[in-house]
């Protein structure tokens, strides 16, 4: 319906100049948007006249059409956000999602590496090629800053503050954020930066921090097969990719007494419930201090 296009447009405008969102993150809420428009209107209504009974609805055929629970939850995030832009832009003034439930998510803790078993891939790399140093660097890298494989691969020469032991990273929606590295991470990188230093460098990739051997920065691909390759040789039976390093690094925060919301702002989470969903506590450990430490479980002296 003409009305509800021009809505979208002011909407992806919105969360481009207000936001700060990036391309595929727009690309992503508008197809979602997409979709939730397509239902209303072949139900015969507008954006503004949905009713939380035609959300429920919406949010039932998604699955009927056999798309997953976390593609369900996703786009159904979008539709709140839809809808608290359109009460803050005055067009409706309930918003018929605040009652509006998520699909329930399989619980689904991703693998996780200890310290020891990062040492493990980094022994299982061959120091004398030339790309030995520029490995290593790179799984510390991802353990010691809990970047994001893109955000590794974006990384610049010029975001780099080793001397004070921080890095500039640009995370999702374009924002900026500054991450502690350890000195083992910095040490790694003075090794790669030897080798680096005798590359012939493409023009335009200058700053790149990590670079292939025809001198132009990596893929998030090549990556995640280094890291695989290096799992295998290293006999490590684990599901693991750049992303489980990120995730690693969150945990080992977490166990070592890390509060929750400094974990949030390294990963550059925007919202602490990501953080609590990414994180996790073992089970039976948590079950033991609640027995041993709680009041209520303490025996009569």
């Amino acid at each position: 319906m003409q009305g509800d296009d021009a809505i979208a447009r002011r909407y992806q405008r919105y969360l481009k100049l207000e936001r700060g969102y990036s391309e595929n993150t727009l690309e992503a809420y508008m197809r979602d948007l997409d979709k939730l428009l397509a239902y209303l209107h072949g139900e015969g209504k507008r954006a503004e006249d949905a009713t939380l009974e035609d959300l429920e609805h919406f949010s039932a055929t998604l699955a009927d059409i056999g798309i997953g629970p976390r593609s369900q939850a996703r786009i159904i995030s979008g539709v709140r956000a839809f809808y608290r832009y359109m009460t803050l832009d005055g067009y409706i003034t309930d918003d018929p999602t605040e009652l509006l439930e998520s699909p329930k998510l399989p619980e689904h803790l991703p693998e996780v590496l200890s310290t020891t078993e990062v040492d493990m891939l980094k022994a299982a790399i061959d120091r004398t090629k030339w790309e030995g140093h520029r490995n290593s660097a790179i799984i510390e890298v991802l353990f010691s800053c809990g970047l994001r494989v893109s955000e590794l691969t974006n990384l610049k020469l010029s975001n780099l503050y080793l001397d004070e032991h921080f890095v500039r990273v640009l995370g999702k929606g374009s924002k900026e954020r500054l991450v502690p590295i350890s000195g083992r991470a910095i040490e790694e990188l003075s090794w790669w930066f030897e080798t680096r230093s005798e590359m012939n460098i493409k023009p335009g990739e200058e700053d790149y921090v990590f670079l292939n051997r025809r001198g132009a920065h990596l893929t998030r691909t090549m990556i995640l097969i280094m890291i695989k390759q290096y799992a295998k040789l290293a006999g490590i039976t684990k599901t693991i990719s750049p992303h489980t390093l990120r995730h690693s690094f969150a945990t080992a925060l977490l166990e070592g007494g890390a509060d929750l919301r400094a974990i949030q702002a390294m990963l550059g989470h925007e919202s602490i419930g990501t953080t609590e969903i990414y994180t996790h506590i073992d089970t039976s450990t948590l079950r033991s201090e609640i027995l041993e430490h709680h009041p209520r479980n303490k025996k009569p002296q």
